[in-house]
C-alpha cells in the first residue's frame, strides 16, 4: 500500500482521539475524513528491513483460555479486582486452600515442586482439591509453522496455555508431544506473565526442558522463578529491545504496557511474506490494536507497504461485553486493509461478529475441541499467510 497524505500513523492518531458511537453519529464523519487527518503531523517513517519468509502457517493448539466468563470475573471481583497479584488469587497451579485472595506462590509451589514437569497429571490432581473453579483454566497456545525462503520449514510454539491437564490433551491432539519430543519446535515465545498463556510451561518442560525460550523483560520474580521451578533447564532470552530478529522475515515485537492483575509487557511476533506483506500474530494484543499497527506501519519495512495477515487474540471484548468505545477499534482495523484475519481468543465473539458484518475477510473455524464459535479459528482449526 503506497503511502497518502493520509497515511496511517494519522489514521491511528485521529482514531485513538477516538469518539463513542453517539458522538460519532452527532459530529458526522468529518473525524473520518481527509480533511480531518491533513491537520496531523506527518509520519517519519522507519523502514526497518527484517528479511522475508515464504509463508507462515497457524496451527490453533487450544484458544480457550477458560470457560467460564462468570467464573474468572467472579473470582477476580472477589479477590479484590483487577490490581489484585494473580499469583493471589488461588487458582490453580497456585492455589492453598485458603480462599479468595489467600494463593500464595511458595505455598502453592512447595505442594508440587517436587512433581513437575513429569507427574502433571498428579500435580493438577492436587491442585484442583484446593483451587478456585479447578475446572474453568483452558490456555492459549499456537504452533508456528515458518517457512524460509530457501523452503526449509522452522517450527515455534507461542505460550504454553494453562491447565496442565488441558494443555497436555492439547498438545497431544496436535501432535506437539512428539515434535517436542524430537526437537522439532526450534522455540518457545511466551507473549506476556497471565495464567492462561504461561502457567502451563511445564507441559512444554514435559517434553523439552532446554527448547530456546523468550520472554519480555517486565516478568516479576515470580514468573522468572516458575521458569526454574517448572523444569526448564536452560536460560530465557530475555528481550529489552524493542523489536529482536529471530530469522530472516521473522521477528519479536516487545510493548512495554500494564495488564491487569500485576503482569508487565507483551511480545507479539511479525513476519515479512515475500510478495504478500505482513503479518502480525499475537497473544493478547494487551498493547492493544492500534500500538501494535501503528509501531509495525512506522518502524518496519515488509513488502509491497502492506498490511496482509492478523492472527490472534486482539483483546478487545475479552468478556463478551461491549462498549460503544470498541467500535472505533472495529472501524479502525478496515483502514488497514488486512487481505486474512484469523481471530479467536480474547477477540471475543461480538467482535468476530462485527468483522463479519462489516465485511471483513475473517476466516471462519469449526467450532471443535470445545471452542464455542465458527465466527473465528478455534482449536485444532489452522491458516495458512
Amino acid at each position: 500500500m503506497k503511502d497518502t497524505n493520509m497515511n496511517r500513523r494519522d489514521f491511528v492518531k485521529g482514531v485513538a482521539t477516538g469518539v463513542c458511537a453517539g458522538a460519532f453519529a452527532s459530529m458526522g464523519l468529518y473525524s473520518y475524513t481527509q480533511s480531518a487527518y491533513d491537520r496531523l503531523p506527518k509520519t517519519e517513517r522507519k523502514f526497518q528491513d527484517f528479511g522475508a519468509v515464504r509463508s507462515v502457517k497457524v496451527v490453533n493448539i487450544s484458544e480457550t483460555s477458560w470457560f467460564s466468563n462468570a467464573d474468572l470475573i467472579g473470582d477476580i471481583h472477589a479477590a479484590g479486582g483487577l490490581l489484585v497479584n494473580q499469583y493471589t488469587l488461588n487458582w490453580a497451579p497456585f492455589a492453598n486452600g485458603k480462599g479468595t485472595a489467600q494463593g500464595s506462590y511458595d505455598s502453592a509451589m512447595a505442594t508440587i515442586k517436587d512433581l513437575i514437569p513429569h507427574d502433571l497429571e498428579k500435580a493438577w490432581e492436587l491442585q484442583r482439591k484446593v483451587a478456585l473453579h479447578p475446572d474453568n483454566p483452558g490456555g492459549f497456545s499456537c504452533l508456528l509453522i515458518v517457512e524460509a525462503l530457501d523452503g526449509t520449514k522452522h517450527n515455534f510454539l507461542l505460550d504454553s496455555g494453562w491447565s496442565y491437564e488441558w494443555m497436555d490433551k492439547s498438545f497431544k491432539r496436535e501432535g506437539i508431544d512428539k515434535m517436542l519430543e524430537a526437537r522439532e519446535i526450534e522455540g518457545l515465545f511466551i507473549s506476556h506473565e497471565h495464567w492462561d498463556h504461561f502457567w502451563g510451561l511445564p507441559v512444554t518442560m514435559k517434553y523439552d526442558n532446554r527448547i530456546p525460550m523468550y520472554i519480555h523483560d517486565g516478568f516479576y520474580k515470580e514468573g522468572l522463578q516458575y521458569i526454574k521451578d517448572s523444569g526448564y533447564k536452560g536460560t530465557p532470552f530475555i528481550q529489552k529491545e524493542p523489536m529482536h530478529q529471530i530469522m530472516p522475515g521473522m521477528a519479536v515485537l516487545k510493548f512495554d504496557v500494564p495488564i491487569i492483575n500485576r503482569v508487565f509487557g507483551e511480545t507479539s511476533l511479525a513476519f515479512n511474506v515475500k510478495d504478500k506483506g505482513l503479518v502480525l500474530v499475537s497473544g493478547c494484543c494487551h498493547q492493544g490494536l492500534l500500538q501494535m499497527t501503528d509501531y509495525a506501519y512506522t518502524d518496519l519495512k515488509y513488502d509491497n507497504d502492506r498490511f496482509y495477515g492478523l492472527y490472534g487474540g486482539l483483546h478487545i471484548s475479552p468478556f463478551e461485553d461491549w462498549d460503544p468505545k470498541y467500535d472505533d477499534l472495529v472501524i479502525s482495523l478496515g483502514k488497514w486493509n488486512f487481505e486474512h484475519i484469523g481471530c479467536n481468543h480474547c477477540t471475543g465473539h461480538l467482535t468476530a461478529k462485527k468483522f463479519i458484518e462489516r465485511g471483513y475477510p475473517v476466516v471462519r473455524g469449526t467450532a471443535r475441541y470445545r471452542s464455542s464459535s465458527k465466527d473465528y479459528l478455534g482449536n485444532g482449526d489452522t491458516i495458512t499467510f
